[in-house]
């Protein structure tokens, strides 16, 4: 599957010349994406990764997938999506960092605040991830910035854009909703561990 070059970042293990791919549709504020984010870091990074037995043969993409049902799903997402822009490295740490600290963003939690106070939480949040470069925290504020135009939304709304839009021509609804080369692979599950995931990527992977 392609990105779009702001969003080459969000390859979060393997290479980008790997023959096979992972798309995972996750959601910060769904505790079964960060079930399987913990999976993914414990277990896909490693195997993906230098060493690992299946390195340069599979890549995962993190897909965000908004759920307009959870009101802050969009202003959370619109933080991962403006990490890249700011210190790119920093995505998954970042990514990892919201979705175990995903509670403060629930629905019961933020429905006292204001979109700008929950932007102000994303920003304090940032600036305990991204160490460099020293400035970066102080630029991912900006871009969470509203424009001055009444409608005109954020200096990350395109990318939010893209990634809905691909969603839904793809025709995800529910997160995690993981695609192994572009097919929905229903058996995936955010329980799976290193054996299940092992048994997976043998019976699909020629080394």
């Amino acid at each position: 599957m392609a990105l779009q070059p702001s969003l080459r970042p969000l390859l979060i293990a393997g290479t980008f010349d790997a023959p096979h791919t992972l798309d995972i549709f996750l959601d910060y504020v769904c505790p079964f994406s960060a079930k399987l984010s913990l999976a993914i870091d414990n277990v896909l990074v490693p195997l993906l990764g230098p060493g690992g037995r299946y390195h340069g043969k599979v890549k995962v993409i993190f897909r965000p997938q908004v759920q307009p049902w959870h009101s802050s799903s969009t202003l959370v997402h619109e933080a991962g999506l403006a990490v890249p822009r700011v210190a790119p490295e920093s995505f998954w740490p970042f990514s990892l960092a919201l979705f175990k600290r995903q509670g403060e963003y629930f629905d019961i939690p933020t429905s006292t605040l204001t979109p700008l106070q929950i932007r102000e939480k994303l920003v304090a949040l940032a600036g305990e991830v991204i160490a460099v470069p020293s400035n970066a925290a102080g630029r991912f504020a900006d871009l969470l910035l509203l424009k001055s135009s009444p409608n005109g939304g954020t200096a990350v709304t395109d990318d939010l854009k893209y990634t809905i839009k691909f969603s839904r021509q793809n025709g995800i609804h529910v997160s995690p909703t993981v695609l192994w080369d572009g097919l929905v692979a229903n058996e995936i599950s955010s329980s799976w561990g290193e054996q299940e995931w092992s048994d997976f990527f043998l019976a699909k992977v020629e080394i």
